[in-house]
């Protein structure tokens, strides 16, 4: 396993994976989105046009497709079966079908494995998810759980999907949010909620900027 591991947590566009890709190029270290894997998975599943509801044919899918994750220019790539699909995968389709590979126990112990094995093939790493300081890596170094409120969560998912497919209204933004947050919270395995040794940060009213400045500055209090 990595020598030090920083977990980044937190729901739906709190920033947690631009803060995380952005604190590991400033420290020089290893980044793992966790979400590209969770969104790839979901993807295939889409395109083999099975029943999202169905565990077990969801499970033949990862275990049958050929998932390749890799870190370029500081940034998360996937691909499908050697095709890349690293913007596909951040579209509302498949966002909004996500929640059924994330509530499926078999599939996200497979994804946990993988990350797992990512992080041990890396000296330094900063991984990002839902899960990442209370299952994938209970005994990380230091844990973040980012948060920001509905409304401005919604208001930087807006941004984000204009810069790229296109706008939705900031009222069906809010509401998918709110929607996922209530899925993540409640399932049975790996629950969204800060660990209990988590650093929680509220960063409605913080920039980018003063976010990562915050994180950075516990890291290296912590890790001079």
């Amino acid at each position: 396993m990595a020598d030090l591991i920083i977990t980044i947590d937190g729901p739906a566009a709190s920033g947690k994976s631009t803060i995380a890709r952005l604190l590991a190029q400033r420290l020089k270290v290893s980044f793992l989105d966790t979400g590209a894997m969770y969104r790839a998975v979901t993807l295939a599943a889409m395109q083999a046009g099975i029943d999202m509801a169905d565990e077990n044919k969801l499970l033949d899918i990862l275990q049958k497709t050929k998932f390749q994750f890799a870190v370029k220019e500081n940034k998360m790539t996937a691909s499908i079966d050697g095709t890349d699909v690293t913007s596909r995968i951040r579209q509302p389709d498949v966002t909004a079908n996500a929640h059924f590979i994330a509530s499926a126990p078999k599939i996200r112990a497979k994804l946990v494995q993988m990350q797992r094995q990512f992080a041990a093939n890396e000296e330094k790493i900063i991984t990002d998810g839902r899960d990442q300081g209370t299952v994938a890596f209970p005994d990380a170094d230091i844990k973040f759980f980012l948060t920001a409120d509905p409304g401005e969560r919604a208001r930087r998912r807006q941004a984000e999907l204009t810069a790229t497919s296109g706008a939705e209204t900031l009222e069906k933004i809010q509401s998918e949010i709110e929607k996922r947050d209530r899925s993540d919270e409640s399932r049975a395995v790996g629950p969204l909620k800060p660990a209990e040794d988590a650093i929680v940060i509220d960063t409605t009213d913080l920039t980018i900027e003063q976010t990562v400045e915050k994180v950075a500055d516990y890291v290296e209090e912590k890790c001079p």
